[in-house]
């Protein structure tokens, strides 16, 4: 499978989340290295799982469209 990657600035900004929240709810402030380190275990080792149910999902919707593609061009030759 293709490797997850995230923008420098999508990367920054979730580690200043993770961040904000290890010191508000664990009172722990962490640095940008042990942020970084947390996102990246959680990349490997989450990062296949959302994606892949990201794409059912879509898959889902996307059927859900064209089962009723019909209902919802069909014009009535009547």
């Amino acid at each position: 499978m293709k490797e997850i990657r995230l923008t420098d600035e999508r990367r920054d900004a979730l580690i200043a989340e993770l961040q904000t929240l290890f010191a508000v709810e664990f009172d722990e402030p962490i640095s940008d290295f042990r942020a970084g380190e947390i996102m990246d275990l959680m990349l490997k080792t989450l990062g296949a799982t959302v994606y892949n149910q990201a794409v059912e999902d879509v898959r889902a919707h996307l059927q859900g469209k064209l089962d009723d593609l019909q209902g919802e061009v069909f014009i009535s030759e009547d």
